[in-house]
This record gives C-alpha cells, sequence and structure tokens, in this order.
C-alpha cells in the first residue's frame, strides 16, 4: 500500500490491522502516477493491478481480472465494469481520445451526473458486454508487468487523471490489447479520495489534460487552453 502523505491515521489503521502489509508513506502527495510506479517497484510479481482508494472490491473478482489477461496472451490490460455506490454504471472504458470523442464523453459524464434515464439506460447496456476498447479506468485496472515495464510505467508527468488513458495508449502501441469485461463488477465511490481537496483536483485535472494534449494531440493545445481559459475560474 501506498501512502500519499496522508494525515487521517489511515498508515496506523492499515498497520495495526493487517501486519503483514507493506506500507509505503510518502512525505508529499506524489500524485496517482508516481505513487503506483513506487509501489509497482517495490515488487516483483507477474501481473499488476492499480486499485483506487475508493473501491469495494468483491470476493473473487480480482481472481476473474486475472483468468482474462491467462486467457489470451493478446491481451495486456483488463479492466472490469465499474459501478457506484446506487448501482449505477459509470463510464469506465472508451475508444481512443480526441477532442471530439472527449467532448460525447463528457457529455455522457453529465447526463449520468444528472440521472438522465435514457443516457444511464445507453451506458448500462453498453457495458453489458464485453469488449476491447482503447482504454479502461485506472481506478481498477489489471495489466502484466512485463508489457508494464516496455512502456516505463506510468507517465509521471500526469499528477491525476488521464495517466490510464495514456497508459493504455502506449501499450496498444506495442501490438497489445485492452479488454473491458462486463463479467467483473467492483464498487467505485467516485470522488471520495479525491473530495478533501476539490480545487487542488480541478488543478491537477487540468494540468494532466493539457499534457496529455500536448503529447498526443499537440495541434488541438491552443483550443483546449482557449477552451479552459474561458472557464470560471481557471488559471490556463
Amino acid at each position: 500500500v501506498v501512502d500519499n502523505a496522508s494525515r487521517d491515521g489511515t498508515v496506523e489503521r492499515i498497520r495495526s490491522r493487517w501486519s503483514d502489509v507493506s506500507v509505503l508513506v510518502a512525505e508529499t502527495n506524489l500524485g496517482f502516477a508516481r505513487a503506483c510506479n513506487l509501489g509497482i517497484l517495490h515488487t516483483s510479481s507477474e501481473f499488476i493491478l492499480l486499485l483506487n482508494s475508493d473501491t469495494v472490491v468483491h470476493a473473487g473478482a480480482i481472481d476473474a481480472l486475472l483468468n482474462k489477461l491467462l486467457q489470451d496472451k493478446r491481451v495486456a490490460v483488463v479492466g472490469p465494469r465499474l459501478v457506484n455506490l446506487n448501482g449505477v454504471t459509470e463510464s469506465s472504458f472508451g475508444s481512443t481520445l480526441t477532442p471530439f470523442t472527449e467532448l460525447f464523453r463528457l457529455l455522457v459524464q453529465w447526463c449520468v451526473a444528472r440521472n438522465v434515464r435514457p443516457v444511464l439506460s445507453l451506458v448500462r447496456l453498453w457495458a453489458s458486454r464485453s469488449r476491447f476498447t482503447a482504454w479502461v479506468s485506472g481506478a481498477c485496472l489489471l495489466v502484466r508487468r512485463n508489457v508494464a515495464a516496455d512502456v516505463g510505467f506510468l507517465d509521471e508527468r500526469y499528477f491525476m487523471y488521464f495517466e490510464d488513458i495514456d497508459f493504455c495508449s502506449s501499450i496498444r502501441k506495442l501490438g497489445y490489447r485492452v479488454l473491458f469485461t462486463s463479467d467483473v463488477e467492483i464498487v467505485h465511490a467516485r470522488g471520495l479520495s479525491t473530495q478533501t481537496a476539490p480545487e487542488a483536483t480541478r488543478l491537477a485535472y487540468q494540468k494532466s489534460h493539457i499534457a496529455f494534449y500536448e503529447k498526443h494531440l499537440p495541434l488541438w493545445v491552443p483550443v483546449l487552453r482557449a477552451y479552459l481559459r474561458f472557464r470560471p475560474s481557471n488559471p490556463f
């Protein structure tokens, strides 16, 4: 377990309840990508599981994900179906990120957040079938260690957000597949791990947003910056 400089007694609770668990304590908040890489470098397992702290994992779920990787050597990454605390299916996988697919995804997320029933039904239907996809959410992502090493693990330019999409993109460029499986369900209490610092979270999202475009869609960076600049209270 990597602790990102928490101040709520998490480290003490883990050590007292699970004495066999190794806890790496960072003096400062490293962000998601750096913290994950730190944990990865302290392990030697054949497979690596990225898992948010705001998830609930049912018994057998991780074994089921592992079986998906073992069934097909071409698959390097697998991600489960994510649902929120109310059982509503989240949009946790998608096609290659472009300005147009991103706008569509943002619209879907906006509708889901407001319980627009036709959209909720479409998202649930879309997530009811396993498929190969461009990326899966880093909230719960299982990857082959050797492949993750080949791409240099997670790109640490992303403090938080977009690192999962970037990671999957790099792996697909090596010829491997990314699998979304509807057979495995993980509960994701989205936002619980970030709501303690909403402003810092917003800024981190925007910086990672720009970093992703600079790396993958450089011609669109001016458009993105203009869009962010005219958003309320935006520093960019």
